[in-house]
């Protein structure tokens, strides 16, 4: 299949692409996780925001954060995938895009991410390895993993 790829500074969205991340992130962490939290955090305005889509819908998104702001290191966060689009290799395609997009954007740096324990060994498929033992977080079992380059 072929996706479109966009990456924005939070300044440079759209209203409707706003809406459409805000939308995703609440269908899958609040809803479908059954997570109350405050997604809104006041990081967005200060990330870029790696957006996918399939035929005009928002299939994939996370938002890249610069060092010093989460962590000392860069980090990714918010990482979804629609529901719909599991299974078929989107996640695998994304992660690929946005180390890329890191790259281009902060250079060469290690990226620091909380991950939800459940998807460890994908990460580690991009090269993350765990840097800290089980935490909870909203009630989700996470670790904080970390790739060097």
């Amino acid at each position: 299949m072929s996706y479109i790829k966009i990456t924005k500074r939070f300044q440079d969205l759209s209203l409707e692409q706003l809406y459409q991340i805000l939308h995703l992130r609440n269908e899958i962490f609040i809803v479908e996780q059954k997570c109350a939290y405050q997604d809104l955090d006041h990081l967005d305005e200060q990330c870029h925001h790696f957006m996918m889509y399939d035929e005009g819908k928002l299939i994939a998104y996370a938002r890249i954060i610069p060092p010093g702001i989460a962590y000392p290191e860069a980090s990714i966060g918010r990482i979804v995938t629609h529901a719909g689009y599991r299974g078929k290799g989107v996640g695998a395609t994304m992660m690929k895009l946005i180390l890329s997009d890191v790259e281009d954007l902060l250079g060469n740096r290690p990226i620091k991410i909380g991950a939800q324990l459940y998807a460890e060994k994908f990460y580690e498929k991009f090269g993350f390895i765990r840097s800290s033992e089980v935490y909870d977080e909203d009630g989700i079992d996470h670790i904080k993993m970390i790739k060097s380059f």
